[in-house]
């Protein structure tokens, strides 16, 4: 069987400024080859068995030559494997899509262009500044900087350049001195106006601004390396008023989310949303209890009596393993009809909503102790109380029920395991201070991130913001030596997300 390559472009850096053509391509191959400017974060879309070949290069060092690419791309193909060629921007621009397609094509491959959002569009516009304005200029051109401007045999016509009014110039930093210097020679005025947006699109974006005259010694001073997009013209002087992205809350913060994979989605994307860089690093992994025996002899109860008059969820995770038990059993959601329904916290509460099930009581502080307060008035004397949870979990919920008459199972719906893969990661990024901030959800992760640190824990903190959850975490952070910086006042992922906010608006003002 034939396979077939999908030349795709992944965008300028941002993740979500791929296609949705592009993710179904990267969701279907069998293997995936891409570049250095290719997001990791796209992996996430890829089957669990896909190949990944990385062909990146950097500036001045090709890791793996065309040549070898090509070769690559066909001996793949003919194995009957769906070939992802994954490129940053888009494959046709300054990205050798088509002479890659041209090797395809004199092999009898099958192939697809997925065009991909440029850098060239993309990043002068997270930097504030329109290609084309009205009033400015109605013309722009694209231009690769990777080549010499003073070889003899240059392709770029550079008296005809200078008459565009915008000038995108791709991959150029080594070659900055000579483009400024071709440019004033054709007859650009040195006052134009130059800027040059590094990484654009994504948090470590960073930009200089400048002149034909001064630019090379302003990039000089700001230690401002590949990869780079420089853009010349009038249209660099409205980013002073439209710039949005620089301009975000945790514009550029780096920060460590520590929840399992399963979780760090919602607090990943606000972060994102705000303009933070978040690092998913996950303290643990979420599986199956070892034993489903308390589990299936309480499923058991409920569905054959005397039931439970409350089952009380503590955690989205409680909910969702509680119930794919209980279709493993081949039981639905009939079997809680004669039990009400307690909930800590709107995480929990969203979970039991998704199967259709109304809650009868959610405290208005989202820890066990809240959750008490509210049972109170409905009466615990006499009652029978079942909780799902994980294995390892705080006693005062089912302790204090017991205490006030009630009869209470605690069943193990799950549990969490430690992830040792991640202490190597944690311990390179706070050695190289490579992140500014870590979050911490559950005392649970603050005990697994100090287990993984180690002993050199107070000293690998110093320096890093430490954000929590709440009062419950911040405790456990400080039976560890550390001091929480921010503890959110709502228990909840978008409240610790609003402390983190806060917190970063007093300290700009202090600056």
């Amino acid at each position: 069987m034939a396979g077939k390559v999908y030349l795709v472009g992944a965008g300028p850096g941002d993740p979500k400024l791929i296609t949705l053509r592009g993710l179904e391509c990267i969701a279907q191959a069998d293997v995936i080859i891409y570049d250095r400017l290719a997001t990791n974060l796209l992996f996430e879309h890829a089957k669990p068995d896909a190949e990944f070949i990385y062909v990146g290069k950097a500036e001045g060092k090709h890791s793996v030559k065309q040549e070898d690419i090509n070769r690559m791309l066909v001996e793949k193909a003919k194995q009957g494997k769906i070939v992802t060629r994954l490129k940053g921007g888009d494959p046709l621009i300054f990205g050798r899509g088509g002479e890659e397609a041209l090797v395809l094509v004199e092999n009898k491959i099958e192939f697809e262009f997925v065009p991909g959002v440029s850098a060239g569009n993309a990043v002068p516009a997270y930097a504030g500044i329109p290609v084309t304005h009205r009033g400015t200029t109605s013309t722009v051109a694209y231009v690769t900087g990777h080549e010499d401007p003073l070889k003899p045999s240059t392709d770029i016509n550079w008296e005809s350049l200078v008459g565009i009014g915008t000038i995108i110039f791709y991959m150029g930093m080594r070659n900055l001195p000579s483009i400024v210097s071709q440019l004033i020679k054709h007859g650009r005025s040195k006052d134009t106006p130059v800027a040059i947006v590094r990484w654009g699109t994504t948090p470590q974006q960073q930009t200089v601004i400048g002149t034909l005259e001064d630019i090379v010694d302003k990039v000089m001073k700001a230690n401002l390396k590949a990869p780079c997009i420089i853009i010349v013209g009038d249209v660099v002087k409205l980013r002073d008023r439209l710039i949005w992205y620089e301009k975000k809350p945790l514009f550029g913060k780096r920060i460590l989310v520590t929840r399992a994979k399963e979780q760090a989605g919602m607090l990943s994307d606000l972060l994102s949303k705000l303009g933070g860089q978040p690092i998913e690093v996950p303290m643990i992994r979420i599986v199956d209890p070892d034993s489903f025996d308390s589990i299936d002899k309480a499923i058991s109860r409920l569905e054959n009596g005397p039931g439970y008059d409350w089952v009380i969820f503590t955690s989205a995770n409680g909910v969702e393993f509680f119930t794919k038990r209980m279709r493993f059993l081949g039981k639905d959601i009939r079997i809680l009809s004669g039990s009400k329904i307690a909930v800590i916290g709107p995480a929990t509460a969203r979970a039991v909503k998704k199967l259709l099930i109304n809650i009868d009581v959610t405290p208005e502080e989202y820890v066990a102790e809240g959750l008490i307060e509210e049972l109170k008035k409905a009466g615990i004397e006499g009652r029978s109380f079942l909780i799902p949870r994980a294995k390892v979990a705080r006693d005062i919920l089912p302790q204090t029920l017991r205490e006030m008459g009630g009869e209470v199972d605690v069943v193990e719906a799950y549990q969490t395991v430690l992830n040792d893969l991640a202490a190597a990661k944690i311990k390179e990024m706070l050695s190289e201070r490579s992140i500014d901030m870590v979050t911490f959800t559950s005392s649970s992760t603050v005990n697994n991130f100090a287990k993984l640190v180690g002993s050199d824990l107070k000293e690998l903190m110093q320096g890093i913001a430490i954000a929590v959850i709440g009062p419950v975490t911040a405790e456990t952070v400080a039976e560890h030596g550390l001091n929480p910086d921010i503890v959110a006042e709502e228990y909840t992922i978008p409240g610790l997300v609003n402390a983190i906010v806060k917190n970063q608006a007093k300290e700009a003002s202090l600056v």
